[in-house]
């Protein structure tokens, strides 16, 4: 019986890399050229739009039939939440919840929406999405685009997905957020929102795309959003979104407000404005190595805290060794969006194949025990 099932566990694996080989060559050879001759903020909205048609029991099954891959290996549970896997949706892809309920069926483990303002926010004019494939990554200058929390509550509200579902929370980009008591009443408004709906929330600080820059990142008013936070007494953890750009006493100061009041961890990083093209960010293989180094510095700074912090690594993950770096280097959870641009919604279950196949080879039988190996 014993040999059974590991025969029939061995065939489904097999099957399993056939299936991701396949739709890896479909996007690669199919689909990305066809999304790639279009523009790519009018592509994404049509996949947002694609994504939230196959929110219905036969879409969502055909979807995780040829993407979905799962394994008990990768599942953990931190700061009280399930992760059937380490990968997740990171904010920025779905920023109004559209399509929230086939993530899931495509493999994440988890995912996030937004980033949602308390005021609806068409965003930044112009062109503000390009993709730059000789560096396999993309420009952003989208400006939190986004409906509102209002509107966005009532989508999500009562919605039960298999997955947890983080609230990426930030200040509506308008001049009027620039003064400070202004900009905490938005960012405490969709807390206050989603207190309800959020498994946890992302208090993100280090757009680079919105009016007046990432005042939040100051310690002082980093301080004053944290203690208000505080003061809603919340169920649910709360990470901060980090900047890569940030210096090393910045991080320092970021992280000992943070001992001081009730966040869970920090998620590294957003994009980077280290690029010479002007205003935006850029994400994907142009911002790996910022995003690697201040996540190591990071999780080694709060090695020394009183608290223990859950880190979340982002930013070039591409493949699995991608993201078994960043695991290595003290993330406990990855997420991405610019590698499944490139590489089709099939690289979610390729990273998370491929994660299994890492942890043999070095002898863990648990995603959670190679966190943090990366420095012993």
């Amino acid at each position: 019986m014993e040999n059974k099932t590991i025969l029939m566990s061995s065939s489904l694996e097999t099957f399993a890399k056939l299936r991701i080989r396949a739709t890896g060559f479909a996007y690669s050879h199919l689909a990305k050229p066809f999304y790639f001759m279009r523009d790519p903020e009018e592509t994404h909205n049509s996949l947002i739009r694609a994504g939230a048609h196959l929110d219905n029991r036969i879409g969502k099954a055909l979807t995780s039939l040829a993407f979905n891959y799962q394994n008990n290996a990768l599942e953990q549970t931190l700061l009280g939440i399930r992760f059937r896997n380490p990968v997740g949706l990171s904010a920025g892809f779905d920023k109004n919840g559209e399509a929230l309920g086939v993530m899931e069926d495509v493999g994440f483990g988890f995912a996030e929406v937004g980033s949602i303002t308390a005021n609806a926010c068409t965003g930044n004019p112009g062109v503000r999405l390009k993709r730059l494939p000789e560096m396999s990554s993309l420009w952003v200058h989208l400006g939190l685009n986004n409906i509102g929390a209002d509107a966005i509550h009532e989508r999500l509200k009562g919605k039960e997905l298999a997955i947890p579902i983080g609230v990426s929370t930030a200040k509506t980009n308008c001049e009027e957020t620039t003064k400070p008591s202004v900009g905490l009443k938005d960012y405490l408004y969709t807390v206050r929102k989603f207190r309800d709906a959020a498994d946890y929330f992302d208090l993100n600080i280090s757009c680079p795309n919105a009016y007046g820059g990432k005042d939040f990142a100051d310690p002082v008013l980093f301080g004053k959003l944290a203690g208000e936070v505080d003061s809603l007494g919340l169920r649910q953890p709360v990470f901060v979104k980090l900047s890569p750009d940030l210096s090393s006493s910045n991080v320092d100061e970021l992280i000992a407000i943070s001992d001081e009041h009730n966040i869970s961890g920090f998620i590294c990083t957003n994009l980077t404005e280290k690029h010479g093209l002007g205003p935006g960010g850029l994400s994907g293989k142009a911002l790996e190595p910022a995003a690697n180094k201040l996540l190591s510095y990071a999780y080694k700074r709060a090695a020394g805290s009183r608290k223990g912090y859950t880190f979340v690594g982002v930013g070039g993950i591409f493949s699995a060794e991608d993201a078994y770096k960043k695991i290595k280097l003290g993330a406990s959870l990855v997420e991405l969006i610019t590698g499944m641009i490139y590489k089709g919604p099939g690289v979610i279950g390729e990273i998370n194949y491929g994660l299994v196949r890492l942890l043999e080879r070095d002898g863990f039988s648990k995603i959670s025990e190679a966190t943090g190996t990366g420095y012993r």
